[in-house]
């Protein structure tokens, strides 16, 4: 492995200015992911995820590229993940979170397979 060093130990050289610029952009991309990020970041694979789903690996892999979906299917996935989905209006002055999504319960023929 000629010519390669451990991340921690680049890091060390690096100048206290740019390890708070790095930990910065870290956390901006963390903050603002797409959901197959977000599922590689929580270290799941669409296998586990189908499982904890109850739905076959190509149903989490359409769910993963939809522009839009039920939201009871969001929240099913972010659960799965670990988490938990809240909903907030941001408006310039004030913001809001919704609270009556997490009484929706969709029908089981409306659920990904």
């Amino acid at each position: 492995m000629t010519g390669r060093r451990p991340f921690d130990e680049l890091r060390k050289g690096m100048a206290p200015e740019r390890r708070t610029r790095n930990a910065e952009a870290t956390k901006a991309m963390l903050h603002e992911m797409a959901l197959h990020e977000l599922r590689q970041a929580r270290e799941k694979s669409q296998e586990e995820l189908a499982r904890d789903l109850h739905v076959g690996q190509p149903a989490v892999a359409r769910l993963e590229r939809r522009a839009d979906m039920y939201v009871s299917n969001l929240r099913r996935y972010i659960e799965a993940l670990g988490g938990k989905l809240e909903i907030t209006a941001r408006f310039p002055d004030a913001s809001v979170s919704i609270t009556n999504f997490s009484e929706l319960a969709e029908p089981e023929e409306q659920r990904p397979a």
